[in-house]
């Protein structure tokens, strides 16, 4: 059987990813690229006994060196030269995803174009793909991803295109630039590189970075100062050469996009429900209010409509650890199973429902559009602050899981933006504390406004983390400039799939099972044993492995208001996860049900929040603090992150408490 390579690409929102699972299904698994933690997805099909591999490429807008993505898209394009490179494009917006599309071309990749979202331009416009697949030198398919409109054609056309020649697409630069890149084309002609001549002597005069590290590296300065030296002449003619050079690019774009579209409607037909939607939600200043009714909406649906789930779940474990009990004789395996097992892992998967609905309202107003428009609204606060309008998406992010939302950092062009918003980004209140938050509120606060309670810490979360990166903006020294402006695309609205819903939803939540079946499960057998240590002690007291440890700790706990030796074992096991934070106390309290009447005598409901904000702000959980360390690759800032946030978490919590206390 024959094997191909091929890769998608394409700006972020086109539906890039919903055509790779369209065309491989099932067959796809996630990994990382080589030296990063940027997630590298891999799928195939098989088409006429010919099995075809597809590589989904980060969402880039440009092919320049500006950010972790775009290297990572350039770099597998040139080095691993795939047979073909799918370019998905918005057919609701063809001239600015058309840029992506030429810079392919120029880069001399064996190209096929597709033109997602055709359903949404249905009565509004109309595209000659003949006519486009002439004048950018390559086949055109329509698709929509959604609809499962032509996905079939798609794997024909790839299959097609496999087998053919590529075309070059030439991009008239003027003459005066192009006289420049025919003298650099000539002194990079003997040159081993891995890029088209022509597009390394396009980008050697727009400055890329990577290129002139390559011909250091190369010992080729010589032709880096005379590519300075025609950007000197040409600087002459042009204002900004890099300008010129784009614009150029935009041109061509527009003059064949303007030949190959025929508008429908009118100008003012044109307003579709997106541009009405957002003078509302976009407002400048009823965005900020919405986004926080829309959050606090969230968080109620979440405590009530999972509570009620969790109810049974509680009651199933209580019902399972009774009958277990009743077959196993052996004390010693009876406490591990229903006070480390069922106590422990049983009273972090009750509040699995609250998760899964949290993720199934953050996976809706992600998909329908809405938190792009979250980080639109935040950008102009966030600016005057000194931190940069783009690192509110990796923030928002944060809510779901702290690690890919550092992740997410390597969007950030600008280093010193980038390393504010991953020592920021810890603060966020991940959904791993959610559970923490339904325990102690349903307990403490169960009549009195619980999801305002829960709403309190999410947006303590985002304050605190705002003020820590005013600070350090102000007082670290790699951390001083200016602030970088926030330019990102508003995608169109648009109803999400209940499928496709769901399965971000569950994605997200099979993270949190695996955990419960590897991590906490760890945690909670490991407390269990140090509370039935050493031998002939009663489990889980004082005289216990777990509670030396927990007494040792207790007193610098005990100005925050939960100064019980308990507490501070459960924030200690919380490092490896903060669901651990609610099995540690399941565990040692012997069940969730326990909880409610041990709790209220060790905390009152001041002392409560207190432990929540503890929980909220101090040391991340280890996998956070391993992808600090692999996107920062610097033990000092990890090390900071970690005393930084322990220092904040005890403070916090101990101005609460001690406030709180007068009153």
């Amino acid at each position: 059987m024959k094997s191909f390579t091929i890769a998608l690409i394409g700006n972020p929102n086109v539906g890039k990813s919903a055509i790779f699972n369209e065309l491989t299904g099932a067959n796809a698994h996630v990994g990382n690229w080589p030296g990063v933690t940027v997630e590298k997805k891999e799928g195939k099909f098989t088409y006429l006994d010919t099995e075809i591999n597809v590589v989904d490429l980060p969402g880039i807008y440009s092919l320049s060196a500006d950010s972790i993505d775009e290297r990572i898209a350039r770099d597998y394009i040139v080095k691993q030269k795939p047979d073909l490179v799918v370019c998905i494009v918005d057919s609701t917006n063809l001239v600015r995803n058309l840029y992506l599309f030429v810079l392919l071309k120029e880069l001399g990749a064996k190209t096929l174009l597709v033109l997602n979202m055709i359903d949404l331009i249905e009565n509004k416009l109309e595209i000659d793909d003949v006519k486009l697949s002439q004048s950018l030198k390559t086949r055109v398919i329509k698709t929509s991803a959604t609809k499962k409109i032509g996905i079939g054609n798609l794997k024909e056309a790839i299959f097609d295109e496999l087998h053919h020649a590529n075309e070059e697409l030439f991009i008239d630069y003027g003459s005066d630039i192009e006289r420049s890149i025919e003298k650099i084309k000539n002194l990079l002609a003997n040159l081993d590189l891995p890029y088209n001549k022509r597009f390394a002597a396009i980008k050697l005069l727009e400055q890329d970075p990577v290129i002139i590290e390559e011909l250091k590296k190369l010992q080729k300065d010589s032709i880096i100062e005379n590519a300075l030296l025609e950007i000197n002449s040409l600087e002459k003619i042009y204002t900004d050469l890099q300008t010129e050079i784009i614009e150029k690019r935009y041109a061509l774009i527009e003059g064949i996009v303007k030949n190959t579209t025929k508008h429908l409607v009118s100008i003012e037909d044109r307003l579709t429900l997106s541009d009405k939607i957002d003078k509302v939600v976009t407002n400048r200043y009823l965005g900020i209010p919405i986004f926080a009714i829309a959050m606090l909406i969230v968080f109620e649906a979440t405590f009530k409509l999972g509570g009620f789930f969790a109810d049974y779940i509680e009651q199933f474990f209580g019902w399972f650890g009774g009958t277990i009990a009743q077959y196993i004789h052996n004390p010693i395996l009876q406490s591990f199973v229903n006070d480390g097992l069922i106590g422990g892992v049983g009273t972090v998967i009750v509040f699995l429902p609250n998760i899964l609905i949290l993720f199934l309202f953050l996976s809706f107003l992600e998909d329908v559009g809405y938190m792009a428009r979250a980080a639109f609204v935040m950008d102009k606060l966030m600016h005057s602050i000194g931190l940069p309008g783009r690192a509110f998406i990796p923030l928002i992010l944060g809510f779901g899981c702290n690690v890919p939302a550092i992740m997410a950092t390597r969007t950030i062009a600008d280093e010193k933006d980038r390393l504010l918003t991953i020592l920021i980004n810890p603060f966020i209140s991940c959904t791993a504390r959610l559970p923490i938050y339904v325990l102690l509120t349903g307990i403490f606060f169960k009549d009195k406004h619980p999801a305002l309670i829960i709403f309190s810490l999410y947006a303590l979360g985002i304050i605190v983390a705002i003020l820590s990166a005013k600070l350090f903006r102000s007082t670290i020294p790699k951390l001083k400039g200016k602030v970088s402006f926030l330019i990102m695309e508003l995608p169109i609205y648009r109803l999400p799939t209940l499928k496709a819903v769901l399965l971000h939803s569950w994605e997200r939540t099979r993270e949190f099972l695996k955990k419960a079946g590897t991590i906490i499960l760890f945690g909670v057998i490991l407390v269990w044993l140090l509370s039935s240590l050493p031998f002939g002690v009663k489990y889980a007291s004082e005289q216990s492995y777990v509670g030396v440890l927990g007494k040792f700790f207790a007193p610098i706990l005990s100005p925050t208001g939960f100064g019980f030796w308990q507490a501070a074992v459960a924030l200690i096991f919380g490092l490896l996860a903060k669901e651990t934070v609610v099995g540690t106390m399941g565990t040692l309290f012997g069940g969730e049900d326990k909880l409610s009447s041990a709790l209220p005598q060790l905390m009152s409901p001041l002392s409560a929040y207190a432990f929540m904000v503890m929980s909220l702000l101090y040391i991340p959980c280890l996998a956070t603090i391993g992808v600090i360390y692999r996107e920062t690759n610097s033990l000092k800032w990890t090390a900071f992150s970690v005393f930084y946030s322990l220092i904040v978490g005890w403070l916090s919590a101990f101005l609460i408490y001690q406030i709180g206390s007068i009153f």
